[in-house]
Formats: structure tokens, sequence, C-alpha cells
């Protein structure tokens, strides 16, 4: 368990642009651009799965790592949160929004509605730009609400790393077309995407700290 330091360690802000809505998504850097070692962490792509963002924001607290670039993107779906729906404000589910097999899934209002074309949302952009620019090693997405971590198609030996530090189980979940971490784990084969599914509910303190400890277990 980390607990959250009294003094902050220097944080870059970029904003990498806005939601439908016009909301800003920013990203939060933790190291310095010079390290070859790029980390990612998306603390909430479905609006109505926000407990990640907890994890993001514990982790701009923490001391940098050695050798380590590490950027945070708190809330992909500003605008699924402030609505609390699992879908961004065009009604589109971001996860179903990326080039990799993507496909038409269900009509325009429906859960896993894909878009109308992949990438047809700004926040399913500023992430694709974003990971082509950085090309991370590891880059972890947080879900809910199933306790586990999915064999996403990356290394395992890292996602088994992150499922024991973090006391949960390791399983391979369905790959539904036009999913981020589907996407990157072809789009970036020198790294490792995987999606952790967090509990339902708020996480308590100590847990948002066990789960930093994670990311920053398999982030060295």
């Amino acid at each position: 368990m980390l607990p959250a330091p009294a003094h902050a360690p220097p944080v870059a802000v970029h904003v990498l642009g806005a939601s439908v809505r016009g909301r800003t998504i920013r990203a939060l850097e933790v190291g310095t651009p010079e390290a070859r070692r790029k980390v990612l962490v998306v603390g909430c792509i479905h609006g109505n799965e926000p407990a990640g963002i907890a994890i993001a924001d514990r982790l701009a607290t923490l001391p940098p790592l050695r050798g380590v670039d590490l950027w945070i993107v708190p809330d992909l779906n500003p605008d699924g949160v402030a609505a609390n729906t699992r879908q961004n404000a065009d009604g589109v589910d971001l996860n179903r929004n990326f080039p990799w097999h993507w496909l038409p899934l269900g009509p325009p209002g429906s859960t896993y509605y894909p878009g109308p074309h992949a990438l047809s949302e700004p926040e399913s952009r500023i992430a694709y730009r974003l990971v082509l620019r950085l090309r991370p090693a590891v880059a972890i997405r947080f879900h809910q609400h199933l306790d586990l971590v999915d064999e996403s198609g990356g290394s395992v030996a890292v996602e088994r790393q992150f499922a024991a530090v973090a006391r949960l189980p390791l399983r391979r979940l369905v790959r539904y077309p036009g999913s981020a971490t589907t996407w990157e784990d072809h789009a970036v084969p020198t790294g490792t995407a995987f999606v952790v599914e967090l509990g339902p509910g708020r996480l308590a303190s100590a847990d948002v700290g066990r789960f930093a400890g994670a990311v920053r277990a398999v982030s060295r």
C-alpha cells in the first residue's frame, strides 16, 4: 500500500484536446521526457466506471520512477462521467471506436454503439494520437466492475505481475472489436497494453494505494 505523500512531485500538465461537449482532456506527466521507457495510465474511458480516476490522481502525487516517463490521463470521457453514462456525449462507446477490426455492433443509443466509423470521436482520436506519439512500453486502462486483470494480448508476464501485486485474478475476457487496448497491442507490438477491471463503487484509500503500487511495479 502506498500512502499519499505530504509533498507532491513536479507534474507537467498537457492539454490533449477537448471532449464532444468541450471539456478539457489533460495528461499529467511524471518523470522526464528524455526517459526512454514510457508508461501510460488511463483512469476512465467509460463514464459510469470512474473508480480508476482516484488511482490516476494518486499516481500523480508519487515520486518519479528512475528511467520512467509516466503519462497519466485521469479521465478520457469527462462528458460521460458528468452524465454517469458509459458512452460519450455522442452516445458512442469509446472502447469500441478504435480501428482494430472495428465493426458496427449496434444502432445509435445501444450499449456498445461504436460510432459511425472508427475514430469518429474526439476522445478516441486524442487517445490514438497519444499512443502513437509515446509508443508506451506499458499501458493500463482501468474499467469496472469485474475485479480482475484481463489477459489482454500483450505480455502475460507483465499482466501476471500486476495481478499479483494488486491481488486480483488474471482472466481472459472476450476481445471485442474496436477496443483501445487490442488496437494498441497491435499498433505498438513492442509494448504491453492491458485492462484492469476494478470492483464496483468507489475505492477505499488503501485500495487506491495498492493499485498505484501495482502500476509502479510493472512500470520499472
